[in-house]
């Protein structure tokens, strides 16, 4: 049940160490790569962002999760997360930053329908190959971020095999009392409202904005509620 989420956990260390050893290459290469990540992680949260079908709650789900994130300020605590590992392991070495590789790494693996529909897959069906998919993509590009970003991007294995294996093993039970019409409808809009918070990120890595995208993660739990009111009285804007 678990072994799709482990794999992917693996490909993220995996890649994170192998990204280390191009941790070398010239400045200015590494600009153009982080520029090069950010675009493209601009244009996939495009497209998440185009699978919704009641983008109101995208909308609201984007609003009042920014309210939520900002009440508990989750980017200071996971930044903070992220500062007291780099404590622990002696400090920053050679420019990296732990807390900015974790954070990022963190937000980019998690964000997307690939994690919740890979690990729905691994627990009712036992079939992995969404999982296998994604831990292909995770490990190519935990080898980019750690190699513009430092080590702090392997410790977003742990948040990533956290919230995947929980969601696998409670796949049999959410299979029992969760309607397929209403999940089908969740993970489009949790697809539609976690590209706009990748759309974010993107524009982050790039130097253009410094968006707290880590205060806008309660938006998924809002798109869980607001799909499940638009599903039960069976509104569609």
């Amino acid at each position: 049940m678990l072994l799709g989420t482990l794999v992917n956990g693996l490909c993220i260390i995996v890649g994170t160490l192998l990204g280390r050893f191009l941790k070398n290459i010239p400045e200015s290469m590494k600009q153009t790569v982080m520029s090069g990540i950010g675009l493209a992680v601009v244009v996939l949260g495009l497209q998440m962002g185009f699978k919704s079908q009641q983008f109101l709650i995208v909308i609201l789900s984007i609003v009042l999760g920014a309210v939520l994130g900002e009440w508990i300020d989750l980017d200071a605590k996971l930044n903070a997360l992220g500062n007291w590992l780099e404590r622990k392991l002696g400090g920053p070495k050679e420019g990296d930053s732990i807390s900015q590789g974790f954070v990022t790494a963190t937000l980019i693996f998690l964000i997307g329908a690939m994690a919740v529909i890979g690990a729905l897959d691994s627990g009712i069906r036992h079939d992995h190959d969404v999982l296998y998919t994604k831990a292909i993509i995770d490990g190519f590009t935990a080898i980019i971020l750690a190699s513009t970003l430092g080590i702090g991007v392997i410790f977003s294995s742990i948040p990533v095999m956290l919230y995947q294996g929980i969601i696998a093993l409670f796949a049999t039970q959410i299979d029992k009392w969760v309607p397929a019409a209403y999940l089908d409808s969740f993970i489009s809009e949790m697809t539609a409202a976690g590209g706009v918070m990748i759309f974010a990120i993107g524009l982050n890595i790039m130097g253009v904005t410094k968006i707290r995208v880590a205060n806008l993660l309660p938006g998924i739990l809002v798109v869980a509620i607001l799909t499940f009111v638009f599903y039960y009285f069976e509104i569609s804007l």
